[in-house]
């Protein structure tokens, strides 16, 4: 299965959605700062700071999240715990951003947010849980067939 490039391909699509997404902060920083732009009386240096910061937590989030695709696809074995719900986390944020991104920005903002939902979900669905032979002592020669007399199949007539 192609489970390991679409790993790879949707690590690589955050690293670059993260340096647009800090860039883009940087930028509106300066036209807040600029145009001394105010909101409920907030001072325009703090909103300047406040899209800085901002933009920088978001991409340190995807930068996050793009690790550990990366890690997933070299190792080729299933998130699990925290890492797992990271990346759960982000295909619900892009899926809210592609939501909104409809009507603040136009259709293509929508489908590459959905490209890059539907590479974060179809990672999580072909890793999956996690499956037998990963490395979690999966029962070898039939261990998990169902109890029987006599160690007969349960598809095989008895001889009595």
């Amino acid at each position: 299965m192609a489970r390991r490039p679409v790993a790879l391909a949707a690590a690589v699509v955050l690293v670059l959605e993260a340096f647009g997404i800090v860039l883009l902060n940087w930028i509106l920083s300066i036209v807040v700062d600029r145009q001394q732009m105010s909101l409920a009386g907030l001072q325009p240096r703090a909103m300047s700071a406040g899209s800085w910061v901002g933009g920088i937590v978001f991409g340190l989030y995807l930068l996050f999240c793009a690790a550990v695709l990366l890690r997933t696809a070299i190792r080729d074995r299933a998130p699990a715990g925290f890492t797992r719900i990271a990346l759960i986390s982000c295909a619900v944020v892009h899926g809210v951003l592609g939501a909104f991104a409809v009507g603040l920005v136009g259709w293509v903002a929508f489908l590459a947010m959905t490209v890059v939902l539907a590479l974060l979900v179809l990672t999580l669905v072909a890793y999956g849980e996690g499956r037998e032979g990963e490395g979690r002592g999966a029962p070898e020669n039939g261990a998990n067939a169902p109890n029987t007399p006599n160690g007969a199949s349960p598809a095989a007539p008895s001889s009595a």
